[in-house]
């Protein structure tokens, strides 16, 4: 398993804090990148998260869970953002094999966000990805078990 970076911070005393607003693995043996969004999550960090990992050609075709449970904030700056991440992420895909990608959203915002995000993808002609939007991470993992 490989883990996302993270990223050094000071709070309003001017202490060093560690934070990592998008923590992720990689678990090449069931295909799967396991992402978790803590805090406030900004455009950036979700930007910055997809170029990440989905540019490694060693995830091509993998499924992915997002797990939004611990955000508190979604500072996007734009609605129009979920489009243009859409639109990136489907150019990302692979050509070569469907896979699944489950977002767990037990906030409203997080879910009509997450919904948006899946009907842009849906109507994205380069998108491989079969996108699913969940109040719990129980009904994302049983979206994301392959099929019988």
């Amino acid at each position: 398993m490989e883990a996302g970076d993270a990223l050094v911070l000071t709070d309003a005393a001017g202490q060093f804090v560690w934070t990592m607003p998008i923590e992720y693995t990689i678990d090449h043996d069931r295909r799967l990148v396991m992402a978790t969004g803590r805090g406030t999550l900004t455009g950036d960090d979700i930007f910055g998260y997809q170029k990440d990992v989905w540019s490694r050609p060693e995830v091509n075709g993998y499924d992915e869970l997002m797990d939004m449970t611990d955000v508190e904030k979604i500072d996007l700056r734009s609605v129009d953002r979920i489009k243009q991440l859409a639109e990136l992420a489907a150019s990302m895909d692979t050509t070569k094999s469907q896979s699944k990608f489950a977002i767990v959203a037990p906030g409203d915002y997080a879910f009509g966000l997450g919904r948006m995000y899946e009907s842009y993808r849906r109507l994205e002609g380069r998108s491989t990805k079969q996108v699913g939007v969940f109040r719990s991470r129980a009904e994302a993992m049983a979206f994301l078990e392959p099929e019988a």
